[in-house]
């Protein structure tokens, strides 16, 4: 189990984390929400304050104080037994809590908890759990603000510039080869005292075939030969949802690939850069990582594929898409109370992506994690690797 000092060291880093990332925004990029799935900057620094007030300060420090009485309604997401809450879609409708507002929030939260935090105090270990989970729930927060600042920023029609020093198409520099791994009944799922989410256990075996996986993501010269050879425009690649889904929103090549003048640009968080073909593949849905798989003749691997073979590749770049249902394992259980409504309730119509990306926090990432999102989103950094 984790320490008090361990664990108020973990918070204030990853407090002073999320504030980093926002440093580099203007006043004006903190509110904005383009699209459902994106929150704007300033919500998500509010929400994850939120979280240790209401599991944490509120529940468990005699006679705390709320900073506001509406912080709950404005920055509550998606814990319907906690109370109301603003509608998703009209995150982006907030000029007010200000961002000065949010950012005396944080500090007020924050020095709160980490006198909470204070070592001679004995605290149990269902508090410091939820601490812990509260840290590593910011670190979630964290990619979710660079892959929102990217599509806030993305979509603005001057591709503004986030962050001169953030490199997301670092080059795979070794040759492609496929790792070969025997049939046989193998134990997957979280094992240890390490911090996991509840979605990681229990552990369990499963039985998996023999099957060859790529030491290498996809590239986007590899997707690029796809486009030109009219992989957008073959139903026989396609789930019946993918080609609906390709044909009424006219998706043509990934997102955030802009061709201008006759040449493939992307738009990175350092701006609009030329595609570099030897990048790999990013911002691509599931339904688009099926279609290149048949095309190339091979498939996606499945989780659990994933997971016994990960200790032979390089991982960490790309979120990679996997051929599994986000489901619960065998025993699972998840929290009591509102923190039970953390993961087991999305377990419905949605994909396991495995790995992590080049925008995931420090110490966040771990071979059994399991990443979840709808086949058609891409705003993150997916991407995808085959096996035959």
């Amino acid at each position: 189990m984790i320490s008090p000092e361990e664990l108020l060291k973990l918070f204030s880093e990853t407090r002073a984390n999320s504030e980093k990332i926002c440093s580099y925004l203007e006043t004006e990029d903190y509110v904005v929400q383009p699209v459902v799935d994106v929150s704007p900057p300033k919500w998500h620094l509010g929400h994850t304050t939120w979280f240790f007030e209401e599991f944490v300060l509120k529940k468990y420090q005699k006679g705390y104080k709320l900073f506001d009485a509406n912080s709950a309604y404005v920055f509550n997401s998606y814990y319907e037994s906690v109370g109301d809450k603003v509608v998703r879609t009209d995150r982006g409708n907030l000029s007010r809590p200000t961002v000065i507002w949010v950012y005396k929030y944080r500090v007020y939260v924050s020095n709160a908890l980490s006198k909470f935090l204070n070592p001679s105090e004995d605290l149990s270990e269902e508090i410091l759990k939820v601490i812990e989970i509260g840290c590593h729930h910011e670190k979630q927060h964290q990619e979710l603000l660079l892959t929102d600042i990217k599509y806030i920023l993305g979509n603005n029609p001057l591709l503004p510039q986030y962050n001169q020093q953030f490199e997301e198409n670092s080059i795979q520099n070794f040759s492609k080869e496929w790792i070969e791994i025997s049939e046989g009944i193998y134990e997957v799922g979280h094992k240890g005292a390490s911090f996991a989410y509840d979605n990681e256990f229990g552990r369990h075996k499963t039985y998996l075939n023999d099957f060859k996986i790529s030491n290498k993501l996809v590239t986007n010269a590899e997707f690029l030969e796809f486009m030109e050879a009219g992989g957008y425009e073959d139903v026989l690649l396609w789930h019946a949802e993918g080609w609906d889904w390709i044909n009424t929103n006219n998706i043509k090549d990934p997102f955030y690939w802009h061709k201008i003048d006759g040449q493939w640009h992307q738009y990175t968080l350092q701006g609009l850069l030329k595609m570099n073909p030897d990048a790999p593949l990013a911002h691509i849905s599931y339904y688009e990582a099926f279609a290149f798989a048949q095309w190339k003749g091979m498939r996606l691997p499945t989780e659990f594929e994933w997971e016994i073979a990960q200790e032979h590749f390089e991982w960490g770049s790309r979120w990679e898409w996997t051929e599994s249902a986000y489901t619960p394992y065998p025993n699972y259980q998840k929290a009591d109370g509102a923190l039970g409504e953390y993961n087991g309730k999305f377990m419905v119509n949605q994909k396991v992506l495995r790995g992590s990306s080049v925008a995931t926090a420090a110490h966040h990432s771990r071979p059994t994690y399991r990443n979840f999102f709808h086949p058609h989103l891409r705003w993150q950094f997916t991407g995808l690797r085959l096996v035959k």
